[in-house]
């Protein structure tokens, strides 16, 4: 911060010196207005002494001429290369005032319209805070200084809920979606959080934002674990147990919270078989295939080709109808290219990537545009539809 003062101070020194030149200036012109008017006074003393003279009968008249032209050369001599006096209209006050209004002015509107708060915010942040309270305190200035900012919003509601504020958190977090929008995980965590605020009361408030959050994602985190407590709290050990595993589903296999989620759906089974229940079996899931393929030419093929030329890459099944299960179609001029094939691109509905054990990817190039006959094309080895793996396909044969 002091650097940034230092540089504005130099600023303001820059702009002074234009208004205080002229004032100066003004100074140098005063003074040679000064010697000039002197000499003007000397050359009239001399000629007074010499017409004193004459009448004394000491000097003649050509005497009397001959100094006097003396006089002037040396008037001449003196005043020669002094400027004209240059006419100022604003006149010498004007300068000087605005020499002190312009940098009271300019500091009253950085003051008003800067930034300095989000700098020094910025410089804070640089360094690592010592407390967590100290975090927070951060946290909360640059949401005074940027109060439309989501991120800074979202980090100060989850420190909040670290720090057990989980009133203070919920009402951050209303305003984090009024700013970034409805999404799942914000809906989800302002959920959470007001259902601590309230002292573990469910509430048709807190349901109606766990719907929408898993409304528009069914695999949302932190609305699914906060639907399994709730539901052990109200002894509805079944569906809590559902909530948990759709939760453990979600959770990477070195996520170490995966642990004390098993220990609540351990629990909630001990509960529920305890209380005269059976713990019901989730059916099992078909999920739908997704195959991620990379798309390049051969190199010997790269001088044969056009830009133009029609690219389809599809996956038919190896053991069924010769129809593709899924298509795209690109061009020459995009490969190489990645594109995903999966049930939403299936070419009929009853035939689906999901629906066949084992495909085959195929790319052809076909300068007709026709995705049954073309000029080159290169096929993959058999694979299971349920392959996660990124595929890579060459194009390098003639297609006969």
């Amino acid at each position: 911060m002091i650097d940034f003062w230092l540089a504005a101070g130099l600023l303001l020194l820059v702009a002074l010196s234009f208004l205080l030149i002229p004032i100066l200036r003004s100074r140098r012109a005063q003074l040679e207005e000064d010697r000039t008017a002197l000499n003007v006074a000397l050359y009239q003393e001399r000629v007074a002494e010499l017409q004193a003279q004459q009448e004394e009968g000491v000097l003649d008249a050509a005497q009397m001429d001959a100094g006097r032209a003396e006089a002037a050369r040396e008037l001449l001599a003196d005043t020669e290369g002094v400027a004209a006096p240059r006419v100022s209209r604003l006149g010498k006050p004007a300068p000087l005032l605005a020499a002190i209004l312009v940098p009271v002015l300019g500091l009253g509107l950085y003051l008003h319209f800067g930034a300095s708060d989000k700098v020094e915010l910025t410089r804070e942040f640089s360094q690592a805070p010592q407390s967590m309270e100290e975090m927070t305190r951060r946290l909360e200035r640059a949401v005074a200084a940027q109060p439309d900012s989501a991120e800074a919003l979202y980090f100060l509601g989850r420190t909040y809920m670290t720090q057990d504020r989980p009133g203070d958190a919920a009402k951050i977090f209303e305003r984090t979606v009024a700013v970034a929008g409805r999404q799942p995980e914000l809906l989800g965590q302002w959920a959470q959080a007001q259902y601590f605020a309230d002292g573990k009361k469910w509430s048709d408030k807190i349901q109606a934002l766990t719907d929408e959050a898993l409304k528009a994602d069914p695999k949302e985190v932190t609305s699914l674990g906060l639907l399994g407590i709730a539901a052990f709290e109200g002894q509805r050990y079944q569906e809590a147990i559902d909530y948990w595993n759709r939760l453990l589903e979600q959770l990477p296999p070195e996520d170490q919270s995966r642990i004390a989620l098993q220990g609540g759906i351990d629990r909630a089974t001990e509960k529920l078989v305890a209380s005269g229940g059976k713990v019901a079996v989730a059916p099992v899931v078909k999920t739908a295939a997704l195959l991620k393929v990379r798309v390049d030419l051969a190199a010997d093929l790269k001088a044969k080709v056009q830009p133009g030329d029609s690219v389809f890459i599809f996956a038919r099944a190896t053991s069924g109808p010769p129809a593709p299960l899924a298509a795209k179609r690109l061009t020459v001029a995009d490969l190489p290219a990645t594109v995903e094939l999966g049930d939403a691109d299936a070419m009929m509905p009853q035939l689906k990537l999901s629906n066949f054990p084992e495909v085959q990817l195929v790319a052809r190039i076909s300068r007709a545009g026709k995705p049954t006959a073309g000029e080159w094309i290169g096929r993959s080895q058999p694979l299971a539809s349920s392959t996660t793996a990124p595929q890579k396909l060459t194009i390098d044969s003639p297609d006969k």
